[in-house]
């Protein structure tokens, strides 16, 4: 199994940045693609960012494209997502997730996940 634990959280003013980060730990061999999700309150989970583990494949829901950044490091077996610019439509619980099974492209549907952390809030005030 694959244990993504996002962490980088917090509140931040409209038109600030964060950043957020994903340790994975486990059978980390095995992981495709991790990606990013967003729930707000009273609204279903969505596609955020995702990026092929062993290779620089990355994708981007339109909402964040520009704004957000999906990267590795290698070395630490960690992805982060960099937050700029960030909207007060931003404001979600985030979740990384890691997907085993080898696709063309990486998916943007929530079930192509295999494992989830437990979230790290991001909240934007104005």
């Amino acid at each position: 199994q694959v244990q993504p634990v996002e962490s980088g959280g917090g509140l931040v003013q409209a038109g600030g940045s964060l950043r957020l980060s994903c340790a994975a730990s486990g059978r980390t061999g095995r992981i495709y693609a991790v990606g990013w999700f967003r729930q707000a309150p009273g609204k279903e989970r969505e596609f955020v960012a995702t990026k092929t583990w062993s290779s620089n494949i990355v994708y981007y829901a339109d909402s964040v494209k520009g704004r957000f950044t999906i990267s590795r490091d290698y070395a630490k077996s960690t992805v982060y997502l960099q937050m700029n610019s960030l909207k007060l439509e931003d404001t979600a619980l985030y979740y990384c997730a890691a997907d085993e099974e080898p696709t063309v492209v990486p998916g943007r549907a929530p079930e192509k996940y295999d494992y989830w952390g437990q979230g790290t809030q991001v909240t934007v005030s104005s």
